[in-house]
């Protein structure tokens, strides 16, 4: 799979999942729990220990899914992601090294920022998306419905705070895709193994979106 496949996929499910969990064998399982519950695209985040060996298994082993690296703060930590085999690389904060290193290695990226002018730079720099991160804490939907108005061209996702009650309201205002850890993933669910509480949770986060999808292309 390409990068402009990987891109299209993300597009087309509008959810990146994001895996923090406190250990491997538990993020092995939710990656793997997300994936049967109907979202082919995961996030290990480089806070889970052994993060790299996590990915790294993820890929020989779910071919199917689309295994990325997110909390991606310097080259090194890129370059590590890329050799295990990650499909797209996201930082909370914008780096631009890390973005020329994506273009280099043809490598979906999505760059966090947060203020017009980092999202400007983040998309000038060749960021595939953008990551407007932590965005429930500036005006959630409002903030994403603002910056559509002078970026109706840029592709959004909404992440920080996204949960049941907004997911909605993030696609209605303009967003291509959210970004769910905890609120898709509870910490609990997973120490417990529920898996059928996180398949339920990633069924009614897919029909959050395909619903307000509808909505807004009605509304048009």
């Amino acid at each position: 799979m390409d990068k402009n496949e990987v891109c299209a996929k993300i597009e087309e499910i509008g959810i990146v999942p994001a895996v923090r969990t406190s250990s491997p064998e538990d993020a092995l399982f939710a990656a793997e729990v997300v994936a049967r519950g109907g979202i082919p695209i995961v996030e290990i985040t480089m806070t889970v220990p052994g993060a790299i060996e996590v990915i790294s298994h993820l890929v020989k082993n779910l071919p199917d899914v689309i295994v990325g690296a997110g909390t991606v703060l310097d080259l090194e930590t890129a370059r590590l992601c890329v050799d295990a085999g990650v499909r797209f690389l996201t930082c909370p904060g914008l780096d631009l090294a890390v973005v020329e290193f994506a273009k280099q290695r043809d490598l979906a990226m999505m760059a966090g920022a947060l203020t017009p002018t980092e999202i400007v730079t983040a998309w000038k720099a060749g960021s595939d998306f953008v990551k407007v991160f932590p965005c429930a804490q500036v005006g959630g939907d409002s903030y994403i419905r603002a910056l559509k108005g002078p970026f109706p061209k840029i592709p959004l996702i909404a992440a920080g705070g996204v949960n049941q009650q907004t997911a909605a309201n993030f696609i209605l205002a303009g967003a291509v895709a959210i970004g769910i850890g905890r609120e898709l993933i509870p910490q609990e669910a997973v120490q417990s193994r529920q898996e059928g509480r996180i398949r339920e949770l990633a069924h009614r986060f897919l029909n959050f979106v395909r619903t307000a999808r509808s909505r807004r292309a009605a509304a048009l």
